[in-house]
């Protein structure tokens, strides 16, 4: 296997899962390269949306881990009172309803890595536990007494801000240490503009594989992606272009089909937001669908893009940045809430939500 060796490119890049060839993501690539023949445990640290699971997955498939398991969860996804037994496993009456025996996260890894991801979203006392493990290298079940030595490779990964949580008493320093012994930097995808058109072409190969139509793109139309903010990174632009593939007519991408899906969003958020009422907006919506020459092709899938943004921000806004409330007055999943937040770069707010 080859690898990046100070700043010689060789085909190592090319068994990346990710996509980019600028400095930013060859910094990337040479950590990745540098942690393949060891255990050291990794940190991996970015915004949302940049990837930090790919890079924790090529981590774990081209090293020497390769042909054990790989194990994620969500330190965000898990209720604060079953996290140390998802993550540590149980014996069969340890708590209330455990009517067997259950093995956890940690076990099911064992031979090759885990990966904690939204490591900030831990519980202290979750957190605690963890330290122990990684200190003795072993775990007993929750209400077991048996230790269980680990085999097992360490990669977190977080969006926040560790070393403020620290401060604030909400994340152990100690424990920080021990996870942040290699860190791995993912760049926003406004530090990368580079990589935008290279990114815009894969994510349309990737649609026909999903069975939307074959489209191309033009100069013109990478050229204003690049332009554009991403605060949602690779996962925003991704789904941008599925929405591109989806709503237009052309086989072509251009500007101008890019500035029309934009234009057909603005209009919709800014009726909303200004008071108009649903009905007309929904009517200036198709009027606006129709002046543009759309007919009636795809109305429903252009009518979708317009108008979900503008409806999560609304009612985020009235539930006061609590994605908890929010998703309950949306009547929907506060995962399913969380993922589109994180889709048009809407991620954030306080109080019962998770963190994209």
């Amino acid at each position: 296997r080859e690898h990046v060796d100070g700043d010689h490119e060789t085909s190592f890049e090319a068994n990346m899962p990710m996509v980019g060839r600028s400095p930013a993501m060859q910094d990337v690539y040479r950590m990745v390269a540098r942690l393949l023949r060891n255990d050291l445990t990794a940190l991996i640290r970015g915004e949302s949306g940049t990837g930090k699971e790919l890079v924790a997955e090529a981590i774990h498939n081209l090293g020497h881990r390769k042909t054990g398991p790989f194990v994620a969860v969500n330190m965000a996804a898990i209720p604060s009172e079953l996290i140390e037994a998802e993550l540590f496993g149980h014996e069969k009456g340890a708590f209330t309803g455990a009517v067997g025996q259950g093995i956890g996260r940690f076990e099911q890894a064992q031979g090759g890595t885990l990966f904690l991801d939204e490591i900030g979203d831990m519980p202290m006392h979750a957190q605690t536990r963890l330290l122990r493990a990684l200190q003795s290298g072993s775990i007993s079940r929750v209400g077991g007494k048996a230790n269980i030595r680990l085999d097992v490779r360490i990669i977190a990964a977080t969006n926040q801000d560790l070393e403020a949580l620290i401060g604030e008493g909400k994340f152990r320093e100690d424990l920080y240490y021990r996870l942040n012994v290699v860190p791995v930097l993912m760049p926003p995808l406004r530090a990368r503009p580079d990589d935008v058109g290279l990114l815009a072409r894969h994510f349309l190969q990737l649609a026909v594989k999903e069975g939307l139509p074959t489209k191309t793109i033009e100069d013109d139309a990478i050229m204003l992606l690049r332009a554009m903010q991403w605060r949602g990174n690779v996962r925003e632009l991704k789904n941008f272009i599925c929405r591109l593939v989806l709503t237009s007519r052309e086989d072509r991408i251009s500007a101008v089909t890019i500035s029309s899906l934009n234009a057909s969003s603005e209009i919709a958020a800014e009726m909303v937001a200004g008071g108009c009422s649903f009905e007309s907006a929904v009517s200036q919506f198709l009027q606006d669908h129709r002046q543009r020459n759309h007919g009636r092709e795809r109305v429903y899938a252009r009518a979708l893009a317009a108008f979900e943004r503008p409806l999560l921000q609304m009612i985020l806004s009235q539930a006061k940045g609590n994605q908890l409330q929010a998703a309950a007055i949306l009547g929907i999943n506060r995962n399913t809430l969380r993922k589109k937040l994180t889709e048009y770069g809407l991620a954030g707010g306080r109080g019962g939500e998770t963190r994209g």
